[in-house]
């Protein structure tokens, strides 16, 4: 059985699959996820008999600093998303603890971002799909989306893209997003959160 600092870890983007999706707002976790991927130098790719697509590879400078990641986008749609990643964790042999949600946060201001470990879903379908799949102790990067205008409800905000004012500013939260995931698997979270949250 592999040690937990050996093991390897789970960077999941939560969204919806399907282009009429990929620019909502509640989409930004595989926004990240896509940026990641980007870094790690792979292409996503079916993921044997999981709902999922994904990209595995190492982040962090050779060495002992150096992880083993997957990175995870689930093809399911959000509410069954626990079912796709529970499936890869078992896969891959990944402690829950190695298990990194990236999901939007509507009780949060645009663009900040908040790192923890646990804790409730706050109402976000992807996040309680998980914690029933597998328990609540995994980390979250959450993307702050902010609270809809005057009284628009919750479902139709975020599923709608970001604004233009908002996307002027999107590709340099979304970088900002990756770097706080590869400061917590690298670093761990007290670091990251010290450096990231805002």
């Amino acid at each position: 059985m592999t040690t937990d600092a050996a093991a390897p870890w789970l960077i999941v983007g939560l969204g919806n699959p399907g282009p009429e999706y990929a620019g909502n707002r509640h989409n930004v976790g595989f926004m990240v996820a896509d940026l990641l991927a980007g870094r790690v130098g792979g292409r996503f790719k079916r993921a044997g008999k999981a709902q999922a697509q994904v990209v595995e590879g190492r982040i962090g400078p050779p060495g002992p600093m150096s992880r083993r990641v997957i990175v995870a986008k689930p093809m399911s749609y959000m509410n069954l998303s626990g079912g796709p990643v529970n499936a890869l964790r078992d896969f891959y042999k990944v402690p829950v603890a190695h298990v990194v949600a990236i999901h939007d946060e509507l009780d949060i201001d645009y663009g900040t971002l908040r790192l923890k470990l646990g804790g409730g879903d706050n109402g976000h379908n992807g996040l309680k799909s998980m914690t029933k799949a597998f328990g609540a102790d995994y980390h979250r990067v959450r993307f702050g989306i902010g609270r809809p205008p005057g009284r628009m409800p919750v479902a139709d905000f975020v599923l709608r893209d970001f604004s233009s004012a908002e996307r002027k500013e999107l590709d340099y939260f979304v970088d900002r997003a990756a770097d706080a995931v590869e400061c917590l698997v690298i670093e761990g979270l007290e670091r990251a959160q010290s450096t990231y949250n805002s």
